[in-house]
């Protein structure tokens, strides 16, 4: 690891979030929640949405727009659905709680699925799907986002967010199926997490209203925050002809099913939204038949001769998999300009600086 790196191990991080979590007034329980969704993130690799994101938290928690304490309501709820207002909540205890609910209805009756409105960034979505595969359900969740920084097919202005959609499924062998991926080409916290790390963008990620792709990676993130006439591509490229259409479509979807069904906000309005599905194999298929199946799938795509030689074929789930154990016994490596943030963060909000506890 370059010196512009710390390693650090996670039980460090889990602490220091704890703390800066706590000190700005969240319930011990919800702390919790957080914690584990956020360091999660942080040993899958998915570097963008953990710890990086409580400078993000702070500044939205001081302009007013996050409610930290916030108490959720169940506004309505029946055997197989539910819907919640965060209540401008930070959004990982509510998805924590989102999906559990969702789990036990499954449970009980199939299939559960609960509605958020009101609530804000969640980190990973691929954490809660896992939740629901861990369990031995499936799991589906989308989001909508705060932001409205990527492109519709042939648009030169931004109008939707980067919204994610995760699904994970479980089969007996190994660890689950579980894709996350955003609708844009990237998310608009991968282009933070270049800038921090001070690399340049890849071609096509950011453009501007003419088309020609932003590689400078601070422009590029700064782009996609304010400029109307800038931003993301759709998953697929600014054009149809490499099937950006198809992103875009997906985004779509991902707005609709997050935001129309719990009666959160139109794109950009800040009024987040969530959508948590949970599937009881069981209650489709002879006990065993679904896991069965997915290990026999699951088994054939990794066992297909590699395109490249030095680059097992693999399916979604296995490179996060693999780092977390990895990122457990060396520490998770954090650039020295995040660190930096961190420890003035920690300072403003008089919270000890715990992250110097182990190079490498």
């Amino acid at each position: 690891m370059t010196a512009q790196y710390l390693a650090v191990a996670s039980g460090a991080i889990a602490e220091q979030i704890r703390l800066v979590l706590t000190a700005w007034g969240m319930a011990s329980g919800d702390v919790e929640k957080t914690v584990a969704a956020m360091v999660d993130t942080d040993l899958s690799g998915i570097d963008s949405h953990g710890i990086s994101m409580l400078m993000t938290y702070d500044r939205l928690r001081e302009s007013g727009r996050l409610n930290i304490a916030a108490r959720r309501v169940v506004m309505a709820e029946t055997a197989a659905i539910a819907t919640i207002d965060a209540a401008g909540g930070l959004g990982h205890p509510v998805a924590v709680d989102a999906m559990l609910l969702a789990m036990d209805k499954a449970r009980a009756v199939g299939i559960g699925a609960v509605a958020v409105q009101n609530s804000h960034h969640f980190g990973a979505l691929g954490y809660y799907a896992r939740l629901a595969a861990d369990a031995g359900l499936m799991g589906f969740v989308t989001t909508s986002t705060r932001l409205t920084g990527v492109l519709p097919t042939g648009s030169r202005q931004s109008r939707l967010g980067t919204n994610p959609l995760a699904f994970a499924a479980p089969g007996t062998d190994g660890e689950p199926f579980v894709l996350d991926m955003s609708t844009s080409t990237v998310a608009s916290n991968k282009v933070r997490s270049y800038s921090l790390k001070g690399l340049p963008l890849p071609d096509g990620w950011v453009i501007d209203d003419q088309g020609r792709s932003i590689t400078e990676a601070a422009a590029g993130y700064d782009a996609i925050q304010h400029d109307d006439y800038a931003g993301l591509t759709p998953l697929g490229g600014p054009d149809p002809v490499n099937g950006g259409h198809k992103g875009y479509g997906l985004s779509l979807m991902v707005q609709i099913l997050s935001c129309s069904l719990a009666g959160a906000g139109q794109p950009g309005t800040g009024n987040i939204g969530h959508f948590f599905l949970a599937l009881q194999p069981e209650a489709f298929a002879p006990a065993g038949a679904s896991a069965s199946y997915i290990d026999d799938l699951l088994h054939t795509m990794r066992s297909s001769e590699p395109l490249f030689a030095d680059l097992p074929v693999q399916v979604p789930g296995d490179p996060e998999a693999a780092e977390r154990l990895r990122r457990l016994e060396s520490g998770i490596p954090m650039p020295q300009s995040l660190l930096a943030q961190l420890r003035e963060l920690c300072s403003r909000n008089k919270v000890p600086y715990l992250l110097e506890t182990r190079t490498s």
